[in-house]
């Protein structure tokens, strides 16, 4: 590995874990607090839904003028933005209850969003630019660093937020934030890149990419959905503190932070195992959620083993469904002719996290909207739900991800030996290294 290489590594690293303990210390007292400032269930979910949308613009844009902005300024001027607006929101609670908290709530999560869009875009498109063989195997070994952010973020937060109120965790994190802008202005590379005249638009042209983007929504709703009501629903079902709340959501980050370097290398070693990876990932996150209430048709009441159980399934399934789908969009892109360049990867990044944040505005806002008005087992129904369409849908095209079916006698298609390197089009995909090019005609 070379100097740069490692330089970047680290860098990289340090905007994962710096950006993402200061994004998850509000799930643990965020909701509770925004309630006795007169917020409702459904406003809390829209507060959090706000950050995502502006996260969604943000990233596109981005994404799609990287090389005219620049990798490395993007990402240095994202963790400034992000690190001063989550200094702002801990001075909220000095603000009077009612219109004027939750407006200036809206305000500086709105600009935080791009802040982080800014940093996360450049991030991802930088490390596909670095590391073009080994994309899954090292961004599964930064998400190390992005589970260990979600892991500290909301027992971190908890405590500070128990221990000396609400203002201390977002001060601390902030100027924790802070400190890593010199950093990575000191340590990250410049890389230089002409810009590209693709677009968005024909990257969404390839069935095969929108719905590797159907299941990043699903993935990111989740998410949000847990971020705007599973703090309450523990406190109030079982009694407990919001430090405690903190500690449950280990379950949640811990297997995935764990789990997330392994299955990168494994899906960069075995790259037809990555649609695999995605059905059962799937899956697994659908029948956890069913469980994580429980649903009611289960008949199954509500027991705190059952739900750190569940959110660790969700938590392991999630980086299987997860991991596979950036490496798979940057082949897609450049089957269909897009350039292998910083552009290309920006793009991609930007579209990555525009479906993320699609799926964190949904989940919040349509969560809050489900458990206000019936309750936080059929919220959790829903998000499962989503996750088991996603699955069905990779089901209904095997033959397009699969290359198991080269096993002639599973299906009644056609095989002919062909060239890795060839471009096919309409009904004729191929699988990477294959040696097979399968017919699904």
């Amino acid at each position: 590995m070379t100097k740069r290489q490692i330089l970047t590594l680290i860098s990289i690293a340090s905007v994962n874990f710096s950006s993402m303990i200061c994004y998850s210390i509000l799930g643990p007292f965020f909701p509770n607090e925004a309630v006795k400032k007169g917020a409702s269930q459904t406003v809390i979910g829209l507060i959090f839904g706000c950050y995502a949308i502006c996260n969604l613009l943000g990233a596109l844009i981005l994404g799609k003028y990287i090389v005219q902005i620049g990798a490395k300024f993007m990402l240095v001027m994202g963790l400034f933005v992000s690190s001063v607006c989550t200094i702002l929101f801990g001075l909220l609670n000095r603000v009077p209850a009612g219109a004027a908290f939750i407006s200036l709530c809206f305000i500086v999560r709105s600009v935080d969003a791009v802040g982080f869009a800014a940093a996360m875009t450049s991030s991802f498109a930088m490390t596909a630019k670095i590391f073009p063989n080994n994309v899954a195997t090292v961004l599964g070994s930064l998400e190390i660093f992005t589970g260990l952010g979600l892991i500290m973020g909301p027992p971190v937060g908890g405590w500070f937020y128990q221990s000396f109120g609400y203002e201390v965790p977002f001060m601390l994190l902030g100027c924790f934030l802070l400190v890593m802008v010199p950093f990575n202005i000191y340590v990250l590379p410049v890389i230089e890149a002409e810009p590209s005249k693709d677009s968005f638009l024909r990257l969404l042209m390839k069935t095969k990419i929108v719905l590797l983007c159907y299941v990043i929504f699903t993935l990111s709703a989740g998410l949000g959905y847990l971020d705007a009501t599973l703090s309450l629903f523990a406190i109030d079902t079982f009694g407990l503190s919001p430090g405690y709340v903190g500690l449950i959501m280990l379950g949640l980050s811990l297997p995935y932070c764990l789990a997330s370097p392994l299955l990168g290398y494994f899906t960069d070693k075995y790259p037809v195992t990555r649609s695999w990876f995605m059905v059962i990932g799937g899956t697994a996150t659908g029948i956890g959620f069913w469980f994580l209430g429980p649903a009611p048709f289960f008949n199954i009441s509500s027991h705190l083993w059952l739900l750190v159980l569940m959110l660790a399934i969700i938590g392991f399934s999630l980086g299987m469904t997860a991991i596979p789908t950036f490496p798979e969009i940057i082949t897609c892109a450049y089957d269909l002719g897009y350039e292998e360049g910083l552009s290309t990867l920006g793009m991609v990044s930007g579209l990555f996290g525009a479906f993320w944040s699609l799926g964190m505005f949904y989940g919040p806002i349509v969560g809050g909207l489900i458990t206000q008005n019936l309750n936080f087992q059929w919220a959790a129904v829903v998000q499962g739900s989503l996750a088991f369409l996603g699955v069905s849908r990779l089901l209904s095209v095997p033959l397009r991800i699969f290359q198991v079916v080269a096993d002639s006698h599973c299906v009644k298609k056609y095989m002919v030996k062909g060239n890795p390197e060839n471009q096919i089009s309409g009904d004729l995909f191929l699988y990477g290294t294959s040696r097979f090019i399968i017919y699904s005609g």
